[in-house]
């Protein structure tokens, strides 16, 4: 008798995130970026516009092109599902929130003259806070240090020396959420939910 391998839904987080950014990049390649900019950027607009605190949450969704979204998602279903099962599904979207919230808000206040689309601040939330996972009560893992130093000092390099259209504050605060997640999660013991 011959078995068969099945597929199985192994992060469903994850997936749906996945998803819902592939709906939105071809929602704005179809509209030639309308989309985007009506509900997946988030930039300066009228507080009397309820579609700006939508978009706090929903920039993360959004891409520029094909390119974009094939960097951040190739890290987010790679690292994604070995966070949504340590830590649980609702964990994992309460990651996504803070992470779209904390972006959002502080690119609207402090650069009003830039918009922000993409989930590159998921991916360094995602990036620290799995170099959580070999955490021990009054220890710092080295691999955090490293990935830390590496991927938030080449961050704040880019943001002073390079001129290009990526957001390396976005990059940094993903990286501090998911820093600061790791450590509380694990100080206080893992309660996978």
């Amino acid at each position: 008798m011959k078995k068969c391998f099945k597929i199985s839904i192994n992060s469903p987080v994850v997936l749906g995130f996945s998803a819902i950014c592939l709906a939105a990049l071809l929602l704005s390649i179809f509209t030639k970026g309308m989309t985007n900019k009506l509900l997946f950027m988030t930039y300066h607009s009228s507080l009397t516009n309820p579609l700006t605190y939508l978009r706090f949450f929903t920039h993360i969704f959004g891409h520029s092109g094909v390119d974009h979204f094939m960097g951040n998602i190739t890290y987010i279903l790679l690292l994604g599902p070995l966070l949504e099962e340590k830590y649980g599904s609702k964990l994992l979207i309460h990651s996504l929130i803070i992470t779209a919230l904390i972006t959002g808000i502080v690119n609207y206040v402090f650069f009003p003259q830039v918009a922000l689309c993409g989930a590159s601040g998921v991916v360094f939330t995602f990036i620290l806070l799995s170099s959580f996972t070999g955490f021990k009560e009054k220890e710092i893992p080295l691999t955090f240090i490293l990935v830390a130093i590496i991927f938030i000092g080449q961050q704040v390099y880019e943001g002073i020396m390079v001129q290009d259209n990526i957001s390396n504050l976005s990059h940094v605060l993903g990286g501090v959420v998911g820093s600061v997640m790791g450590y509380l999660l694990n100080k206080n013991g893992i309660k996978r939910v």
